[in-house]
């Protein structure tokens, strides 16, 4: 290239984003011989250099796993049940921890005809579409989906890396990018398994690799006490209610009129089974309604104009009655998306309400969106924290059951919810569940803190030194009052 073309050329790439490589270069360790920008973005190629220089060397993550397997093909939502053994998805692989927010699960007989994808604790589970993600497995056991990669460290996996700290890594952003790299082919993007063997995996010292794997375990410990202090809410506003002691009646027959049949319009023996028209009196002894305390929040949300929403929708709600958000696009507004919430709502999910689908607004997500399929109460009369502890309790999740109609989404009508009964609560039991849900919800925040500590501090061992992270470590993370 003469001098003048050579300039002519430079020239023209001025501004561009654009990556020059030797085919030499192209053609090595790609034998599919990918070409697009996304197997070249600088990004990727700049993180591939790091991993593939680090002090302590490197290994392919097929080196790490003696399984590396697609998920369960064929399974859809029909063969979910409300107990069983669980399912992950991917949008169960939020932040290196099994998210429960949303999670499915299968009978016993469909678990144990796809065995060769069961997990156990101490397995990692990787994104196979849409988008990069990984998770620690801390479930005692569970299956996964089509969308993932089950994987099982092997015997030179688990003598040279901690789990816990493979994950961190994958979900760093050095390990995003090289995840990312080897995602390919049409909307939406997928990782053949083939290609995630391929990523490289720095050799971290298992100093580093012990405070990483620190971390994991007091945020999966923060999680267990998060979930305990919830379970203490819903006790004690048992016990205030006297149902933790009562023994519902089962009986094998019972006998109702014409008139109560016609008054309320249903025919199933369950509406009117003892047990029901028991809970029914109990709750309704001192003759208010759910909307006497709540009155439903009906704010609509006008999807016009540019930019983005905070969005929350029913598979957003953990199994802690917590919320996630997700920013959506304006222009890619879902029609479901019609209203908002303001910080200490409570929204329920009017389809299968027997799933305890309910969650508090937190501070953070006031003005959010959230989908049609919720109804947005407003509490007036009764703190935030008891309202959803109560609509969480499963006696009061059969009570909504009841009044669910369609076979498909059973889903309860907004003035069947509104016009629940729920009874006064006194003042010291409120505020015994009020403390335990802040409590729980402060355990959560500080496992997330630990996690995002844990991503950073293998970043800063790559970018710049091991010692660097450590140091990062003791400095975030100082111990707990």
């Amino acid at each position: 290239m003469s001098p003048f073309d050579k300039a002519l050329y430079e020239r023209l790439l001025e501004g561009l984003e654009a990556t020059e490589m030797m085919l030499s270069d192209v053609r090595a360790e790609n034998d599919k011989l990918r070409i697009d920008s996304g197997y070249f973005a600088k990004p990727m190629l700049a993180a591939e250099r790091r991993i593939r220089a680090y002090v302590n060397g490197y290994d392919e993550l097929g080196a790490l796993f003696s399984r590396f397997v697609k998920g369960i093909f064929d399974i859809n939502a029909d063969a979910y049940v409300d107990e069983g053994v669980p399912f992950i998805r991917i949008q169960n692989l939020k932040d290196g921890l099994i998210d429960t927010r949303g999670l499915a699960f299968l009978p016993e007989d469909v678990h144990e005809g796809e065995r060769k994808t069961q997990l156990l604790k101490g397995d990692i589970v990787l994104s196979k579409t849409a988008y990069p993600a990984a998770s620690l497995v801390t479930l005692e056991r569970a299956n996964t989906s089509q969308d993932t990669i089950a994987t099982t460290l092997s015997e030179h996996g688990r003598a040279n890396y901690r789990a816990s700290a493979v994950v961190a890594y994958l979900n760093s952003p050095t390990g995003q990018a090289l995840l990312w790299r080897q995602f390919q082919g049409n909307l939406p993007l997928h990782l053949p398994p083939h290609d995630a063997r391929k990523v490289p995996m720095p050799r971290l010292s298992d100093k580093l690799q012990a405070a990483v794997e620190g971390c994991f375990l007091e945020a999966e410990t923060l999680r267990k006490s998060a979930a305990a202090q919830i379970a203490r809410a819903e006790q004690s506003l048992l016990h205030a209610l006297g149902l933790d002691t009562w023994t519902p009646p089962e009986a094998l027959s019972y006998v109702r009129s014409s008139s109560q049949v016609f008054a309320v319009g249903r025919l199933d023996a369950q509406f009117f089974a003892p047990r029901v028209e028991q809970l029914l009196a109990r709750l309704g002894r001192d003759g208010l309604r759910l909307s006497d305390v709540a009155p439903a929040r009906h704010e609509r949300f006008d999807p016009s104009g540019s930019g983005h929403f905070d969005y929350i929708e029913i598979g957003s709600l953990g199994a802690d009655g917590t919320a996630a958000m997700e920013q959506v696009a304006m222009a890619e507004a879902p029609s479901r998306a019609t209203q908002h919430v303001r910080s200490g709502d409570v929204i329920v999910s009017t389809v299968r309400p027997i799933r305890r689908l309910s969650a508090l607004i937190a501070p953070d997500q006031d003005g959010a969106v959230c989908s049609s399929g919720f109804v947005v109460l407003q509490p007036l009369d009764i703190c935030g924290e008891v309202l959803l502890t109560y609509l969480r309790l499963p006696l009061v999740c059969e009570l909504m059951d009841l009044h669910t109609s369609a076979t498909m989404y059973p889903a309860i009508s907004e003035s069947d919810l509104l016009a629940l009964p729920i009874p006064a609560i006194p003042s010291s039991t409120q505020a015994q569940v009020q403390q335990a849900v802040r409590q729980s919800a402060q355990a959560r925040q500080r496992a997330t803190y630990l996690l995002d500590a844990a991503k950073r501090a293998v970043e800063i061992a790559i970018e710049e030194s091991e010692a660097a992270a450590l140091r990062f470590l003791c400095d975030a993370l100082p111990p707990l009052p």
